[in-house]
C-alpha cells in the first residue's frame, strides 16, 4: 500500500535536454562520487505516464517534455497548465495575492495562477533589466512552477519561500535535467544526481543559474550529502558570515 501511495503522488514533470539547460555541476559531481543506477529521459517520461493513466503530456520540439495530471489533486494546491505566446507553464499551488497581481498585470478576474505566472514572466523578459527576483518575490502563497519560453529557449523554475509544494531536480542517464514533485520518481531516474530544489529560490537559464529571490546577493552553495541520504547534495543559501568564509 505504501508503494501505491508513492506512485499516485506524482503530479508534474519537466524534462529538458542539455541544449536547453546545462546540468548543475554539483549534481553531476554527486552522481560521479556515488555511482548508482539511472534511466534515460525517455524512460522517465514513460514511467510517469504509466503511473498516471490520465496524464497530459506535451513534447516541445526534441528537447523539452512537460507532463502533469489532475489525479488526486488537492483543492488547496491545484495543478494547472497553460500556453500563451509560445510560453509554456506548469503551476502547482495557490497565490494569496492573486487578485492584486491580476490588477498589476492588467488581467481579467477570470485569470488563474498559471496565466498570471506567464504574464509575470513575459514582463520580466520584455522589460529588461527588470530584476527576476522582484517578479517571484511578489508572489505570495504556496507554489512551484516550471516555465519554458520556446521563442527564446529559456527555462524559468521557482519554489515558494517555505517549500510548501515539493519540488526536486536531478540528472538522467543521458544528461537531461528533470524537475518533478516526487523524489522517488527522480531517484529511480537520476540516482545520486538528485536534490531538493531550494525553497525561496528560482533557476533561470537567462539569468545564468540558481538564485535566492529573497536574498539575491547571497551565494547558493551545494553541500555534499552523506552516503546514506537519498540526495547527492543539499543546496543552501549562504548568510553573510558564511559568504565571508568562502574558500
Amino acid at each position: 500500500m505504501k508503494k501505491e501511495n508513492k506512485e499516485i503522488s506524482v503530479k508534474m514533470l519537466g524534462v529538458f535536454s542539455s541544449s536547453i539547460v546545462s546540468p548543475p555541476e554539483e549534481l553531476v559531481s554527486a552522481g560521479s562520487r556515488t555511482p548508482s543506477a539511472k534511466m534515460t529521459a525517455a524512460a522517465l517520461q514513460k514511467r510517469f505516464e504509466e503511473r498516471n493513466g490520465s496524464a497530459v503530456s506535451v513534447e516541445i520540439g526534441e528537447h523539452v517534455h512537460l507532463a502533469y495530471t489532475h489525479q488526486n489533486e488537492s483543492p488547496w494546491q491545484p495543478r494547472s497548465f497553460a500556453v500563451k505566446d509560445e510560453v509554456f507553464c506548469l503551476f502547482e499551488g495557490g497565490l494569496d495575492n492573486l487578485g492584486k497581481l491580476r490588477q498589476q498585470y492588467g488581467l481579467a478576474k477570470s485569470a488563474n495562477e498559471v496565466l498570471l505566472v506567464i504574464e509575470a514572466y513575459k514582463a520580466l523578459r520584455d522589460r529588461a533589466p527588470y530584476p527576476a527576483n522582484h517578479v517571484v518575490g511578489h508572489l505570495s502563497g504556496t507554489f512551484a512552477f516550471i516555465v519554458f519560453d520556446k521563442s527564446t529557449s529559456t527555462l524559468f523554475v521557482a519554489s515558494d519561500q517555505y517549500g510548501k509544494v515539493p519540488l526536486y531536480w536531478g540528472i538522467t542517464a543521458d544528461c537531461y535535467v528533470a524537475f518533478a514533485d516526487d523524489a522517488e520518481l527522480l531517484k529511480a531516474a537520476c540516482g545520486k544526481s538528485l536534490a531538493s530544489f531550494p525553497q525561496g529560490c528560482f533557476y533561470s537559464t537567462a539569468v545564468g543559474g540558481l538564485m535566492c529571490y529573497e536574498n539575491p546577493k547571497n551565494k547558493i552553495t551545494a553541500v555534499p550529502a552523506n552516503e546514506e541520504e537519498i540526495w547527492g547534495a543539499t543546496f543552501k543559501v549562504e548568510g553573510a558570515a558564511v559568504v565571508a568564509a568562502r574558500q
